[in-house]
């Protein structure tokens, strides 16, 4: 298990922000997203990241995170008001979700490294409230709290990660919430096993850096590391954020 260590720097299509409105009506009927591909006829206000199409808000910082290695684009972050919502897609199995499994994976993991973890009831579902133990600037002891969200789709999996202000306050959640339950997912025809991290790309751009990062799973819980005062992310952020909006 990994984490993300720095992010790519790159610039993002020309898109006009504003919100989805969560009652969009959408051809399937489904209640609330995330959505699936065949739920929606086009991207309409969101950025076209693969198999991410991801809101956009006013505000709204957007950071790529790049494996150096493969050069391959193994998630996304979006940072609004203090707060940031992590997110990645996987494949899963047609006729199951995976979520309950990555729920106890990531709750046995955070045990490991001493921090604590609460199953709770949230917005989309069950949901994981994670505190992960940390040292402050002074060298005092403190934690860093965390939500994992999580939703099974059509063979596919995608989990947010709420960070910042957003993990505790519920007001500031709900914007990133909302771009969140707005994502929409595509899933491609290729065969693949359960948990493959499905391909995100970058957004139109004129160029673009690649940096460090670490193995990706969907279970995957952060090592502890010093946090800042400004930045409570237990995924670790990277310096470089390009803004849309």
């Amino acid at each position: 298990m990994g984490l993300f260590r720095r992010s790519a720097k790159a610039t993002t299509p020309e898109v006009e922000p504003q919100s989805v409105p969560a009652d969009t009506p959408l051809p399937s009927g489904r209640a609330r997203g995330p959505f699936d591909r065949a739920d929606v006829d086009k991207p309409g206000p969101r950025v076209d990241l693969g198999a991410i199409w991801l809101p956009v808000l006013p505000g709204l910082e957007l950071r790529m995170e790049i494996e150096k290695k493969t050069q391959k684009v193994t998630g996304v972050t979006a940072a609004l008001g203090g707060s940031s919502l992590q997110l990645q897609a996987f494949a899963a199995p047609k006729s199951a979700g995976i979520w309950d499994e990555i729920r106890t994976e990531i709750a046995e993991s955070v045990a490991r490294q001493g921090g604590k973890v609460d199953d709770v009831p949230g917005v989309f579902g069950r949901e994981l409230l994670v505190h992960m133990p940390a040292t402050a600037p002074d060298g005092s002891p403190r934690t860093r709290p965390a939500r994992f969200i999580g939703v099974d789709g059509p063979r596919w999996f995608v989990r947010g990660v709420l960070a910042g202000k957003a993990a505790l306050d519920k007001e500031a959640a709900k914007p990133l919430e909302s771009v969140f339950e707005n994502v929409v997912v595509v899933r491609d025809e290729s065969p693949r096993p359960p948990r493959d991290l499905l391909t995100l790309t970058l957004p139109r751009q004129k160029s673009a850096g690649s940096t460090d990062a670490g193995d990706v799973a969907p279970g995957g819980v952060p090592q502890a590391a010093p946090p800042t005062a400004a930045d409570l992310n237990p995924l670790q952020r990277g310096p470089e954020i390009t803004q849309i909006g």
